[in-house]
């Protein structure tokens, strides 16, 4: 018995140190796999280089507003690369806004590796670009898809008036989110102290109040990525005004061939500060 209980205790340790260690890998899943804005479904988008302050050069895709439309930055979640979501902004592309969809270190072939304040600087560097190509940060909308809101969460704070003194994002739009990567971990693995060893930790309930923006939330109650539980909680943390879409039949990943993509324009219809502003309920 006291073998067993030996031989037990050090194989725990030991899936638990190969956690601690691969966490990142289990948390990033890059693909190298790119292809071109044309063969993406996008053709009208161009590759641009955004500039990081640790000195990287990312790959993203950028396509300028039509004039009197808004500018929507697209952080993807951890899988893939920005040319598997072509088909994700082409609706937004066709209403006439712009769309910049932000690469990631990497990502599709872009040097450097992931990791929270990694990420955070690369979406920093795509916020830099714009405003030197004359997108105010009012015509800006930040949505986040799963792992990207918390980058959206955390750029849309930091862009907030009482922490920057400067203009807020015009809307924040939030595609299966979480209240914090630790959380979701946790429940995952409750059989190991994740809460004590996750390096990047996305704390996005924390911030989320303190953005001054109108915020979509939408989430699929059959999501077994991201259970909905998370994003109710990072929506009933937001500051007004806020909007919430909940799908009964969407997973994780088809929310926008469950009504997303028409939830998403009748916001931004409604709460873009380039058309007139309804009255707060």
């Amino acid at each position: 018995m006291t073998n067993f209980i030996g031989i037990s205790a050090a194989a725990y340790l030991s899936l638990v140190l190969s956690m601690f260690i691969f966490q990142r890998s289990l948390m990033y899943h890059p693909s190298a796999d790119y292809a071109s804005p044309s063969k993406s479904g996008v053709p009208e988008m161009r590759e641009v280089d955004t500039v990081t302050k640790d000195g990287l050069s990312l790959r993203s895709w950028y396509a300028p507003a039509r004039e009197g439309q808004p500018t929507l930055v697209f952080f993807q979640g951890n899988a893939g690369n920005i040319s598997h979501r072509g088909y994700k902004v082409r609706p937004f592309l066709d209403a006439g806004m712009g769309v910049l969809l932000a690469g990631y270190r990497g990502y599709g072939g872009n040097p450097g590796s992931p990791s929270e304040e990694g990420l955070y600087a690369d979406a920093a560097a795509v916020l830099k670009y714009l405003r030197e190509n004359g997108v105010k940060n009012e015509n800006i909308v930040l949505y986040g898809e799963s792992l990207g809101s918390g980058i959206a969460v955390h750029l849309a704070r930091q862009m907030a008036r009482g922490r920057s003194g400067d203009t807020p994002a015009g809307a924040v739009i939030l595609e299966a989110p979480y209240t914090s990567v630790v959380d979701v971990a946790a429940a995952r693995y409750f059989f190991v102290p994740v809460r004590w060893l996750v390096k990047d930790r996305f704390e996005s309930v924390t911030k989320v109040a303190e953005i001054e923006a109108p915020v979509l939330v939408f989430h699929g109650e059959q999501d077994n990525v991201i259970p909905i539980r998370f994003g109710r909680r990072l929506f009933d943390a937001a500051a007004q005004p806020k909007e919430s879409h909940w799908y009964p039949r969407a997973g994780h990943t088809d929310l926008h061939e469950m009504g997303a993509r028409e939830a998403i324009l009748e916001f931004l219809e409604k709460w873009w500060p380039g058309n007139p502003q309804p009255e707060e309920k």
